[in-house]
């Protein structure tokens, strides 16, 4: 039993959040069936519940949690488009398990792939875009490895991209709670790893029917992803992702008898969580926190935090006073949104949980000569200066 301290955290490319102050203790069995199991919330990726969280287990197509990571960022990157065309080669068509039936030399598009992937946990699907990515599945593996230690993360050796049984193929449950955490941070992937039912080579005398391997997408409103997994060796496991009352929760359990145990411990992971925590939002990235009047700016600059910034809390905790106090650089003109130019410093009853980078909501281009030289003019006019 753990007492939940306040944690400061800060990405660049995640909501600002930190976990408020609780002292009350938690005594709950949760996930009994499954090997290991986990809950965080996402903002934070703080634990709420674990169970046996850091053994080392077969994920089993859970796997390709961190395929689909590398596949979306290298998208995001620009180094493959969702309607480039991929040649199918023959060690892609000849993957076992789950599959949606590629033949060699056939072509498909990278958003079809990553449907076929995403969706119907395709083992032929996935490694196809692993050799497009990486030129082989070999290389790719690589660069998995190399995303696991980038996370900071100590469970996990990939020998393949899809999660078939393999000698020294393993993860653990925080680990892929956490890969997934990763994950849900591109949102484009939610739009495919919420998909129910869907058909690839629609149309077609071999059109294939998509139908999603976690059944908690059809069943459960709140659940947008994430990925199932099955081997013999791996047991059925699941690493789900929720939203709900602007709080996003990850669970994972392993190691589970059955479809339905996954599903139903994953259900009261979740439950559990939003019937315990909240996440209240102190500021948006889209808060003004202040304006102010630059000689050299061509308008009044608008300060904004670079994410949002939320506190996590248990439900039965109030939060107590909240202020804040913006610390500027020296600013030098023009400035891009994003451009980071200062801190913003926020307390909870005069201790501070925050501090987090601020940038401009829009760019300030630095004033022209002739407009310095009207406004200067106008001033003196208005006695504003005296000469």
């Amino acid at each position: 039993m753990k007492k939940v301290l306040i944690v400061l955290i800060c990405f660049c490319f995640m909501p600002f959040s930190v976990l408020a102050s609780s002292s009350e203790k938690v005594d709950v069995t949760l996930a009994p069936k499954a090997k290991s199991a986990i809950l965080i919330e996402a903002s934070t990726g703080k634990v709420l519940y674990e169970k046996n969280s850091h053994e080392k287990l077969a994920p089993a197509s859970m796997t390709k949690i961190m395929s689909m990571l590398i596949i979306i960022e290298h998208i995001e990157s620009g180094a493959l488009k969702w309607d480039d065309m991929i040649t199918v080669s023959e060690n892609a068509s000849s993957m076992g398990g789950s599959q949606i039936l590629l033949e060699t030399g056939e072509q498909m598009s990278v958003e079809d792939l990553f449907k076929g992937v995403a969706v119907g946990s395709g083992n032929d699907a996935v490694v196809a875009l692993a050799e497009a990515v990486s030129g082989s599945v070999d290389a790719f593996v690589e660069l998995m490895n190399k995303r696991v230690k980038e996370l900071g993360l100590n469970d996990t050796l990939f020998q393949n991209p899809h999660g078939l049984d393999q000698e020294n193929h393993y993860s653990s449950a925080y680990d892929m709670v956490m890969i997934g955490r990763e994950l849900v941070s591109h949102e484009k992937v939610l739009e495919y790893t919420s998909i129910y039912e869907d058909y690839l080579r629609k149309g077609t005398d071999r059109e294939f029917w998509l139908v999603n391997t976690n059944k908690l997408v059809r069943f459960n409103p709140i659940v947008d992803g994430l990925k199932t997994g099955f081997t013999s060796g791996a047991g059925y496991c699941l690493t789900a992702s929720a939203l709900k009352n602007d709080m996003r929760l990850l669970a994972t359990v392993m190691g589970e008898e059955s479809t339905t145990d996954r599903s139903n411990e994953v259900t009261s992971l979740l439950d559990y969580g939003y019937a315990s925590y909240k996440v209240d939002v102190l500021a948006s990235k889209d808060t003004v926190i202040e304006e102010k009047e630059h000689d050299l700016a061509k308008s009044k600059i608008k300060f904004v935090p670079v994410n949002d910034v939320q506190v996590l809390n248990k439900k039965t905790n109030k939060l107590g006073e909240i202020t804040y106090n913006l610390k500027l650089d020296n600013i030098t003109m023009p400035i891009k949104k994003g451009d980071i130019v200062g801190k913003l410093e926020i307390k909870e009853n005069d201790k501070v949980i925050s501090d987090v980078s601020i940038t401009v909501l829009s760019d300030v281009d630095k004033v022209k000569f002739v407009d310095l030289l009207y406004r200067y003019l106008k001033d003196i006019v208005a006695g504003n200066i005296l000469l």
